[in-house]
């Protein structure tokens, strides 16, 4: 779940703005709270027997109906289904597709529901009926209004329909048009890229960026252009998929420590250092710690001044992946190295994507500029990838200039502490309710734990 700032909240959320002051007031610094050891609240025992006892239950009548519809006692689209896929390769296993035919069908209306609006705190979704229980669905025509939206990443609320607001965009797509269709490195380099680059440059307090069109890529399509073979990558566990592709694609060396442990961190680096490569103990070509910001589905917060520390002590590396903590989190919204007081140039590669914080698509990725001017040549997003889209570019930069206060206005500031207070509020009137949740008080990603199987819906 991810909260949005007051201004897009609708009337039926407005006792977040007179309730916030109360538990924002005098909040401990960021470097106390996260100076405690991240814990997460265990279930009652009653709730982890009721969940297991539940999906039991569903899984044994699963079992049952699978056997029905082999005897053809009850109709569904399996065989169907696997008549005309006889001929491909499956890109399931048997029990993957168990659970998909048995558990996620009976929920599947919850979600991949057509949205015809756009993503602010409420939204309206095309009504849709399905006349074979959630196998196949068809739309009625209707729209259903007002849905509260709680799975959006438009942190800030810049993923908007104002045209007073989005009308340099409008004149930016008047004069570049749509599609750049072509590499930055041939016809595709346009003054608002490196107007954007400068602009990143100086809102995260480095050398120099580079932009690219797909946030995922700019992971994956970056990190192999860093390191190779007979280097060595230390991941948390909890990386995103990105991160992971990257780092296989890379052909480096891959040794994963636990979430947020800098015990299991130090003892892989004094390893990596004592030890050097398998078989040959030559030393490591590179150690790079990848991890991120916020983690998109436990809603923690890296323990950034743990890991810089031990990264100059065993004179590693660090890739910082921003994705969620870019404009979210921060006193004027730069993420996590605001948010600890830390100087941005220790970390080696600051990685963010503007696709939350900043409602438009594309990431970047920021540091020295000996590191941004190699990968504007090895970098095959850089390479082979269209440049970013002109009306996208313009887009962040409105949204960024909003937050630095660069518009003349204090609107971007405003939202930013907005959504500190509606995270705040959110999570400690959750915890009243008796929910149990995880991350940090910061963390604008809720996640809740559900645990039985009949609660989701």
């Amino acid at each position: 779940m991810c909260l949005f700032t007051e201004e897009w909240v609708p009337s039926c959320h407005s006792t977040i703005k007179k309730n916030s002051t109360a538990h924002s007031a005098g909040p401990p610094s960021s470097r106390q709270r996260f100076q405690r050891p991240e814990s997460f609240e265990n279930p009652p025992m009653y709730v982890a027997v009721m969940t297991y006892l539940g999906f039991g239950i569903v899984t044994l009548f699963g079992y049952f109906r699978d056997f029905l519809r082999a005897v053809g006692l009850e109709k569904c689209h399996i065989a169907r289904e696997r008549e005309e896929q006889k001929d491909f390769v499956p890109l399931y296993q048997d029990f993957e597709n168990f659970y998909t035919r048995n558990l996620y069908m009976r929920v599947r209306d919850n979600w991949n529901r057509p949205i015809c609006s756009l993503p602010g705190p409420v939204f309206d979704v095309m009504e849709r009926v399905s006349p074979d229980y959630n196998w196949t669905f068809s739309l009625t025509g209707k729209t259903i209004d007002n849905v509260i939206n709680m799975g959006s990443y438009n942190y800030l609320g810049f993923a908007e329909n104002d045209g007073d607001f989005l009308k340099t965009v409008a004149d930016r797509t008047q004069q570049y048009g749509l599609g750049v269709c072509s590499t930055r490195q041939e016809m595709g380099n346009l003054a608002i890229h490196e107007e954007l680059e400068q602009l990143v440059a100086t809102f995260l307090g480095v050398e120099s960026s580079m932009i690219f069109g797909m946030g995922f890529a700019t992971n994956s399509m970056n990190i192999p252009a860093l390191v190779g073979k007979g280097c060595l990558i230390l991941s948390d566990e909890l990386n995103h998929t990105s991160l992971i592709l990257g780092a296989r694609l890379s052909g480096a060396t891959i040794w994963v420590f636990k979430h947020n442990n800098m015990q299991s961190l130090e003892r892989l680096l004094r390893e990596a250092v004592c030890s050097g490569q398998p078989r040959t103990h030559r030393p490591w070509r590179k150690v790079l710690i990848m991890v991120e910001g916020i983690y998109s589905m436990e809603g923690s917060v890296v323990r950034l001044p743990d890991i810089v520390a031990l990264k100059k002590k065993y004179k590693a590396y660090l890739y910082l992946d921003e994705a969620h903590s870019i404009g979210a989190v921060g006193p004027t919204g730069r993420g996590v190295t605001e948010l600890f007081g830390l100087d941005p140039s220790d970390i080696d590669v600051m990685m963010g994507t503007f696709t939350k914080s900043f409602g438009a698509a594309g990431g970047y990725i920021a540091g020295k500029k000996e590191l941004v001017d190699s990968l504007r040549s090895h970098s095959h997003s850089a390479v082979y990838a269209s440049a970013m889209s002109p009306p996208v570019t313009e887009q962040i930069l409105r949204a960024m200039k909003c937050i630095m206060g660069l518009d003349g206005t204090t609107v971007g500031q405003a939202r930013v502490h907005q959504l500190a207070e509606n995270t705040r509020y959110f999570r400690s009137r959750l915890q009243e309710m008796g929910f149990i949740i995880y991350g940090n008080d910061d963390s604008p990603v809720v996640p809740i734990l559900l645990y039985m199987p009949g609660k989701v819906v």
